[in-house]
């Protein structure tokens, strides 16, 4: 007997899923090296863009929208969240005030990102735009903050209810060109494959840089986009 999958799942589907299994290591690996965890979330961002690239080359299926959202949840929505929660536990702890707050936000950023998710599926899937910050943008502003060296908790725990806030947003994002999307994924695996690497100071900097190059660009896409990021006519 066939497992069920068979036959309705397809290529981009497998990369899908690989996204959510990426977000799960990136929760578990957050417990113990939190730069690890930012790298392998900075990895399941790129298989995300890459299921989109496969569906449009391969064709998708229509479970595939559905399977993208699951998936982003815990790529896009525990995993940072529980990255976040790690890297301030060690000045802030996870109880008394400040510790709660920082909890608080990671759960207003999971509830954020499953809520804009939900909608994203039910209205915006098929359109070139959509209303909030993608929670794969979002997801990639902390890994990125992070292989920068902002691991302080007076920095990610505002950013943390900042991107909350603004997935819910009544503000419409217009989708990345292919270029612009290729571009965003270079910087994104030289800064996975250099950033931080230890007993190799040049190479470490070098990566430390694309790993800035790529918090500027997420940023300004973040803050200018809605704004001026040429939209298709």
């Amino acid at each position: 007997m066939k497992p069920r999958f068979v036959g309705r799942v397809g290529l981009a589907d497998a990369v899908t899923v690989s996204n959510a299994a990426l977000g799960f290591v990136s929760a578990v690996a957050a417990t113990v090296d939190v730069e690890l965890a930012a790298r392998i979330l900075l990895l399941a961002a790129i298989a995300d863009a890459l299921d989109g690239v496969v569906a449009r080359r391969r064709g998708g299926t229509e479970v595939g929208p559905y399977l993208d959202s699951l998936a982003d949840v815990a790529s896009f929505g525990v995993a940072p969240a529980l990255l976040v929660s790690m890297a301030v536990s060690t000045s802030w702890g996870l109880t008394g005030g400040r510790g709660l707050l920082a909890l608080a936000g990671g759960a207003l950023f999971v509830a954020a990102a499953v809520t804009r998710l939900g909608l994203y599926t039910a209205y915006d899937s098929d359109a070139a735009e959509t209303e909030g910050v993608q929670t794969t943008l979002a997801a990639t502003i902390i890994g990125a903050s992070v292989l920068a060296g902002f691991t302080s908790p007076v920095v990610l725990v505002p950013l943390v209810y900042l991107l909350a806030a603004l997935m819910l947003a009544p503000i419409t994002y217009p989708d990345l060109h292919a270029q612009d999307a290729l571009v965003m994924g270079i910087v994104q695996a030289a800064a996975i494959l250099l950033a931080g690497r230890m007993g190799e100071r040049l190479v470490g900097a070098i990566g430390e840089g694309f790993a800035f190059g790529l918090l500027f660009l997420s940023l300004a896409y973040l803050f200018l986009g809605p704004r001026f990021y040429w939209r298709r006519d």
